[in-house]
């Protein structure tokens, strides 16, 4: 693959139909948005991947409940595939013959009374490779041909998924099998998110960062909400299909990226929109500036103190803006061969850690969700009744449409109040009551469920998708950084890579805590919230105090003035912090 600082020619999907064209370019506005559909639908398709083992939790462990049609109304695969796997997987000492158990609406080894420990088990397994996979994906995205890069995950993650659904046509029950598939594709799944964060940073500045990527970012749940009616739709055909399905239509994504996916704008012969949007900012600082001055010149006349104070405040005007105003003559080259920064350096950007230990408990709060609220819908009466395998899944993908909701949320105030630490631990602390009416009122009614579950899921997924989004483009570019975009990747390997910790660590004491009542696990989750706010205590405590900072020097300075760079101040994006 070519080195992440060389030239390369746009994707042979895009040279093939400008030369349908006539050679005819399109606009660097069309560029964006295909950058902007093509990775939302490839992460989409990652996390359409990953649905399936919630859906069928239930009906590889229904606990003796009787499963209609699920164990043999199913489409069987030619007999001649399974001979070869069965002597080599086939757990003799499971209970009973197997054809038996799929009657019984089980499936070894995830029945009986060790079944919710090894579905936990199958969890983490995926979940621990694909954050063990982060942290060296972030690092070769950096230095590897991104496009290339992400095609060959999804190819590879789709057929790892597919083999898990072959489980059941090749009569496999040996836990190992699973755990090393699970593995396998938790590995590959890993180079999804550095790749499609660092690609979408390379095509947009930090205008609007927040809300624009708010809005892509719904591509998670998006993603959930298909994988789940995916996977609901093919129990009636065997749950082996639930993983074939998504497992297929990923593998065909990895193609799609790898014809039309640009990864940067200078592949493309385009400008840089850092370069754009840095020059765009210091013509709009040095305006403001001009404008005090022409008042301080009118204050002359009243009186000379009064100017020359004006003066001072003139020339002790925010420090970013200065900064800003210098970045005109440091603008970044169209193409710049800085070295990638290293893994330990990446951590040392201020910031990095802090918000990494925070996705830490909030992932750990959405992927148990994502993981096992199906199973506990399945198993708590709403409204004094039991709710069926379908159902229960298709009921889940409410909490995803309120992820929709909270992510774009989190990402327009964020933006409105330049404040990511502040709008994403208001997020977290305000899901703690939310969990709490959930668990306590959620069986009252379906109504009552769906609503509590859609504001779980704005509150849990909004300040997780601001952090592995926004934030992680905000740190990936920080002003400690001198302008070397070679650490993107990294960066949000290392948070999204950390957080993975917490996913994998949710859903697997989940496992184990359920069977001890489903109250445990929403004190766990709730107590993981809090911890996820406490941990930007000190950036809020920064933030708030740049802010009032901010403010006093606004209110003293001049009236036109004043107007001119509110705007700038306080309506940009970033995490900017001194080091």
């Amino acid at each position: 693959m070519e080195g992440h600082g060389q030239s390369r020619c746009p994707p042979p999907g895009i040279a093939l139909i400008k030369k349908l064209r006539g050679g005819t370019d399109f606009s660097y506005s069309s560029y964006r948005a295909s950058v902007l559909i093509i990775t939302f639908i490839a992460y989409a398709m990652f996390h359409m991947s990953r649905k399936p083992p919630s859906i069928v939790k239930s009906v590889l462990d229904p606990e003796g409940s009787v499963i209609s049609a699920l164990g043999s109304g199913h489409y069987a695969l030619p007999a001649s595939l399974a001979p070869s796997f069965d002597k080599l997987f086939h757990n003799g000492s499971a209970d009973g013959n197997s054809t038996n158990n799929i009657g019984k609406g089980g499936w070894a080894p995830f029945d009986g009374k060790t079944g919710k420990n090894r579905l936990g088990e199958i969890d983490v397994a995926f979940l621990a490779s694909y954050a063990f996979g982060m942290y060296f994906a972030g690092h070769l995205g950096d230095r590897l041909d991104l496009r290339k890069f992400l095609s060959f995950g999804m190819v590879c993650s789709g057929f790892f998924v597919c083999l898990f659904g072959m489980g059941r046509y090749w009569n496999i029950h040996r836990l190992e099998y699973f755990l090393l598939v699970q593995m396998a594709a938790g590995l590959f799944q890993a180079t999804g998110w550095p790749s499609v964060v660092t690609i979408v940073g390379n095509w947009f500045g930090k205008k609007k960062r927040g809300l624009i990527m708010g809005i892509w970012n719904a591509h998670t749940s998006v993603g959930n909400i298909l994988g789940s009616l995916i996977a609901a739709a093919a129990l009636k055909y065997g749950w082996g299909w639930s993983f074939i399905i998504p497992g297929t239509i990923l593998a065909g994504g990895g193609l799609l990226v790898w014809a039309f996916l640009a990864v940067r704008p200078e592949d493309l012969g385009l400008p840089c929109p850092h370069e754009v949007e840095a020059a765009a900012e210091a013509d709009e600082v040095e305006r403001a500036l001009n404008a005090e001055h022409d008042s301080e010149q009118a204050d002359l006349l009243a009186s000379e103190n009064k100017n020359s104070s004006a003066v001072a405040e003139s020339d002790g005007v925010d420090l970013e803006s200065q900064q800003l105003v210098g970045t005109k003559q440091t603008v970044p080259e169209l193409i710049r061969n800085d070295p990638a920064v290293g893994f330990l350096e990446a951590w040392r950007i201020p910031g990095v850690a802090t918000f990494a230990l925070c996705l830490f408990f909030s992932k750990l709060v959405a992927y148990t969700f994502l993981y096992w609220l199906p199973f506990y819908i399945k198993q708590t009466p709403i409204a004094g009744k039991m709710l069926d395998e379908k159902t229960a899944g298709q009921l889940s993908t409410l909490f995803d449409v309120g992820g929709v909701v909270g992510g774009i949320l989190a990402g327009h105030i964020s933006d409105k109040s330049n404040a990511r630490a502040i709008t994403a631990a208001g997020f977290m602390y305000c899901a703690i009551p939310a969990l709490f009416l959930y668990r306590t009122y959620g069986s009252v009614s379906i109504t009552v469920n769906i609503t509590l579950m859609v504001v779980a899921g704005m509150l849990i997924n909004g300040p997780y998708a601001l952090i592995t989004t926004a934030v992680s483009a905000d740190l990936g570019t920080h002003s400690s950084l001198k302008g070397n975009g070679r650490a993107l990747a990294t960066v949000t390997a290392i948070i999204d890579g950390t957080g993975s910790l917490g996913a994998a660590i949710g859903p697997l004491l989940t496992g184990f805590l359920s069977g001890q009542g489903w109250g445990a696990v929403f004190i766990m989750l709730m107590m993981a919230a809090l911890f996820a706010g406490l941990l930007l205590t000190k950036l809020v405590v920064a933030e708030v105090v740049e802010k009032l900072v901010k403010y006093q020097r606004l209110h003293n300075l001049s009236e036109t003035a004043r107007e001119q760079l509110t705007d700038l101040l306080l309506g940009g994006g970033g995490i900017e912090r001194k080091g």
